[in-house]
């Protein structure tokens, strides 16, 4: 065992002093970030964040803005036509994927498009909540 100087000994004692003094961030409250519950069917919640969109760099696309599909098992969307192009980002859980007469099992991490009028219904066949975070293009 090396043996520890009184140089050494201060430093610890001032990076351990100074560890506790640091307070932990406090968790943000929905009011404060500002986003919006709804729950449009059984079992499932869209959460909307913020009031407005933000102003979009992509050609073609005036503002972007952000929203989650909170899923409960055994719960499903409806199929109605995208209102806008969008990208869809599977946060947690898996979802199937049913989109203009294709199906596909959607898991955790992975990414895909829909363009305007696309329809597309998803289900929550897994015994664990599922999340989708959808990011909106709007024109």
């Amino acid at each position: 065992m090396k043996k520890i100087d009184r140089r050494s000994a201060l430093a610890f004692g001032l990076a351990a002093a100074s560890a506790a003094v640091i307070k932990p961030a406090a968790a943000q409250t929905a009011a404060a970030i500002g986003w919006k519950d709804t729950n449009p069917y059984p079992g499932v919640t869209v959460r909307n964040y913020g009031d407005s969109a933000t102003a979009s760099l992509i050609p073609g696309f005036k503002t972007v803005s952000m929203r989650d599909v909170i899923m409960q098992p055994g719960s499903k969307t409806a199929g109605p036509p995208m209102m806008n192009p969008m990208v869809c980002h599977i946060l947690e859980g898996e979802m199937r994927i049913e989109q203009d007469g294709k199906s596909w099992s959607a898991k955790k991490n992975y990414v895909w498009t829909c363009n305007k009028d696309t329809k597309e219904q998803a289900y929550n066949e897994s015994n664990a909540i599922a999340i989708m975070r959808i990011t909106d293009l709007k024109a």
